[in-house]
């Protein structure tokens, strides 16, 4: 499948059959997402992945009662196969930038950072993963991190690390509950791009 068809195809898929992922094929096909860029080759993403066997427990610890009762997604969102959370290990950045070639750019204190690039690396692998996710013809939706995610961090044994995003895999079954957001009137693709003229 071309890219810029993967591109146009690809969807948040919240409402899921059940079909489980297989560990090993998910784990490869992570580390051929960290293809993408990464600061100064810090490497500092990592992805951790989740078996169909605990899935129920990851959503125990990251939701809620309150929220499972009320949210009209749960039921869709609980039959994914695999879980991939997203972290960043933001110390690795600082030390990279604090070598001898990187130096000079004063990124060796973190508050210096304008836009944090471990956040920028945990996106551009996240989205290589979507692409690669579709390419392979199954469907994912992007949980972003809103909430508990120390509880995640801690029920997964993730240490010095944080938390930039979890994506749920599955095959749709074409029970989505469609998103308000796709009701909005929003400026077409092209106009959102212009030449810089002086």
């Amino acid at each position: 499948m071309e890219l810029r068809e993967l591109l146009a195809k690809r969807r948040m898929v919240r409402s899921f059959d059940g079909t489980p992922v297989e560990s090993a094929w998910l784990s490869n096909l992570c580390a051929e997402a960290l293809w993408a860029p990464t600061a100064g080759n810090s490497a500092g993403i990592r992805f951790h992945t989740i078996g169909p066997e605990l899935i129920g427990g990851y959503f125990e610890v990251a939701t809620d009662e309150e929220w499972r009762a009320r949210s009209r997604r749960f039921e869709g969102l609980r039959r994914c196969g695999g879980v991939v959370l997203v972290t960043s290990r933001r110390t690795e950045y600082v030390a990279r930038y604090g070598e001898s070639d990187k130096r000079h750019s004063g990124l060796d204190d973190e508050s210096n950072w304008p836009v944090p690039y471990w956040h920028t690396d945990a996106a551009m692998a996240t989205m290589a993963l979507l692409l690669l996710l579709e390419e392979s013809g199954w469907q994912a939706a992007l949980w972003g991190n809103f909430r508990r995610e120390d509880e995640i961090l801690r029920w997964a044994r993730i240490v010095d690390q944080d938390l930039f995003a979890t994506v749920l895999i599955g095959k749709a079954d074409g029970n989505d509950v469609v998103s308000s957001s796709l009701t909005r009137t929003v400026p077409s693709r092209a106009s959102r791009v212009s030449p810089v003229e002086r």
